[in-house]
Parts: C-alpha cells; structure tokens; sequence
C-alpha cells in the first residue's frame, strides 16, 4: 500500500508514514504539477496494489482541489462525511458531493464520528444503491487524534498513535463491507534526466520536534543532485556535523524555547559556519531559529541565532496561508506560507512570493551572504536547478 497527501502538508503524512508504513509524498497540480503527480502515482502503482490519496480541506476547496486532482487522474473518490448529529441528511450530502460537479469519479462515502452501531445503519442507509458504503469511524477518544496551532501533533509526540491506528482500523473492519472500485492505470511519465550539480556536496538537514517540517521529495531531489545529508539536532547536539551546507526546515520552534535559546554551542556553529560563506537554507521556523529574537503566544521571549537583524512574535490566529511562487536568482521555486508569526525585520527583501489563486501573500525572501530565510515552505522538485544554487557551496 502506498500513501499520499494532496497539496501541501507535513503533518498528516507524519501520521499517514506511520499507518502505511512507507514515505507519504505530496501531489498538487500547481505546486508538484500534473506530470510530477502522474509519476509519483506511476511509480507507486508499480510497486502497491491500494493507492489511497488523502484530500486537501473540502472536496472542491481550493484551486487546484482535490476534486482537481481526482478528476485529472480518474482517481475515484471516497468522501468522508462527519455524521455526527444527522441521520438521513448525511445521504442528501453525499449526492450533494457526487453531482456538484461533472466528471467527477465519486465512489462511495465513509461515516466519521458515528455514535452507535443504529447510527451507522441510519446514515448507511440513507444512501441511494449507486453511492458505496465504505464504513464508518466512530465517535471515540481511542482513534480520535490531537492537534494544535499548525494542524496535527506530530507522529513522534503521540506514544499511543499505534493503538489509535489500529482501533480506527478494527472500526473500519467491523463497519466495511463493500468492494474496492475498478483499477486505475497511470500513463508511464517522460524519462527524467539530473545532473548531478551537488556531486559531494555534504548537506545538514535540522531534523527534531523543532524542526520536521520537510517535504520527503525535497530530501530525495537533493540525494538526486548528488548531495549527501546529514541530519543533526539543534535541539540536542551541540556541534554540527562536517557539512558544507545547512537547510533549516520549518516546524515549531516556538515550542522549545528555552532548550534552543540554551543551546549556545549549536547557535555558536551556526554563525560560525555563515562566517565561513558556507550556505543555509532556512524556511518559516528554521528562519524564526536565525532570527535576534521569537517570542511564544503566551508572551516568553529568548534571543536565539541572530543571524538574521529582527524579531517574530507568535500570534493566537493564522497569519498567512498561501501557495507562492518566487523569482530567485537561480530561477523561480514554488511552495506554500503557513505560520502563526509576525516578523519585524529591518532587512530589505531580495524578492517576494506571488500568489497563483491571488491571495493578497506576498512573502519575503531574505539574503544576506549565502544564508537564504522566508516563511516558504520550498518545494524543491519544482526547480531542481534553482533549489541546487541555494545549497551549493
């Protein structure tokens, strides 16, 4: 089985990497692109017998949707309906979901949030014959998972997520009784051609609870190009290891405060190795980490890095979420903004980000030296040539 995520998150494939037990990659038909997407489904048809793709917000939220993607790919849909408090609308919304739109491969439903076995007989059958019942989730603390200010907790905090994942499977079991739809194949995508423009180009990627944010086809696009990663922890370790490059990846730095604020010995290599020219790559919370100062939403504040001139300050509400393209020197990279700061900077942006669904986002991008900072979230594929000029030495 293999597993992916439409549009941009690290979260929930944090937890869908856990259930399927192989890496969740992202599709998008704006950010990865429709031939990308098609190869990623390419290659994990050759190797899965169940592909299953998790959608993005509603069904038809966004530009692209999942919708979209369903209806580019012939990916049919199975849409998961919260049935708590209603019995027979829940069928008069999934018509709803099957006919808004034509085209649309619509398959079946699945009940989330169910109170009892009666309910699930209720809502299953307020469904006409040529809408599948794929089951339900019921309404339970055993599979129900956490969340915070950025989406779900991640994978590594949650000690019980296997015993969570295997009780919402025994529901699905108890509940499913219904056939797979008919196969799908996938067009075998154009052959791919990299140079290998980071030929022996050591690479430090944060990886910790602090930073985790980190698209698995970034990771694998730099391998691609020749580079070899070395994962260290901000957090914990004390000195970076030889590398000539670093890449700061989001995640919640504001979390952990004090034992990054503590660390000075991390922090000292760090500006030690923007000293010596060598280049960093540090997006959303890797560039809250560079920054003279962060300050929690509860009002605690620490000096961290100071490699980058200003301070953020974390806000109650959602400040900024947006595809972006941006126009670098290398060439253009797209990714996505979502954070809870507020950034005061006196430094002068060497580009900013457009939004393709005209969003009024604009993010900065920082330089100074070979140190590269903003709130995108870079999706590296989408430019391998422009992604090699930010870590090359």
């Amino acid at each position: 089985m293999r597993v992916f995520k439409c549009g941009p998150d690290f979260l929930d494939p944090m937890i869908l990497a856990r259930a399927s037990g192989a890496p969740v990659y992202q599709l998008d038909l704006w950010m990865i692109g429709e031939a990308e997407s098609r190869r990623l489904l390419w290659e994990a048809a050759a190797e899965a017998d169940l592909i299953l793709i998790e959608g993005v917000m509603g069904l038809f939220d966004g530009s692209p949707s999942a919708a979209d993607l369903a209806r580019c790919f012939g990916v049919p849909v199975m849409a998961v309906i919260n049935g708590a408090a209603m019995a027979q609308t829940f069928g008069a919304l999934a018509v709803g979901l099957a006919t808004y739109q034509p085209g649309l491969p619509f398959s079946g439903v699945l009940g989330n949030r169910v109170g009892s076995q009666r309910h699930s007989d209720l809502i299953r059958d307020s469904l006409p014959d040529w809408i599948r019942w794929y089951g339900s989730l019921p309404r339970s603390a055993e599979v129900e998972l956490p969340s915070r200010h950025l989406g779900l907790v991640q994978a590594e905090e949650l000690a019980d997520l296997d015993a969570r994942l295997d009780a919402a499977a025994d529901a699905l079991a108890a509940s499913a009784s219904v056939e797979l739809p008919p196969a799908v194949a996938f067009e075998a995508p154009a052959a791919q051609a990299l140079r290998p423009t980071l030929e022996g180009v050591r690479i430090g990627v944060a990886r910790d609870t602090s930073f985790a944010f980190t698209y698995q086809a970034n990771l694998d696009l730099l391998r691609a190009l020749g580079a070899e990663l070395r994962f260290f922890s901000p957090l914990t370790d004390a000195a970076l290891p030889e590398v000539d490059s670093l890449y700061l990846p989001g995640g919640y730095p504001e979390l952990h405060l004090a034992p990054l604020a503590e660390n000075r010995a991390m922090a000292e290599a760090v500006r030690a190795h923007h000293q010596a020219g060598k280049p960093i790559l540090a997006e959303c919370g890797g560039m809250l980490y560079l920054l003279d100062a962060l300050t929690d939403a509860e009002g605690a504040r620490a000096e961290l890095v100071g490699l980058l001139p200003g301070s953020a300050v974390m806000q109650k509400r959602l400040v900024a979420l947006a595809l972006q393209e941006v126009e670098l020197p290398g060439g253009a990279l797209r990714g996505h903004t979502y954070h809870h700061s507020r950034l005061d900077s006196p430094l002068q942006p060497l580009a900013r980000g457009t939004c393709p669904n005209d969003k009024p986002v604009a993010e900065a991008v920082f330089r100074t030296g070979r140190l590269t900072a903003s709130y995108i979230h870079f999706y590296l594929p989408s430019n391998p040539a422009a992604a090699a000029e930010l870590l090359r030495p």
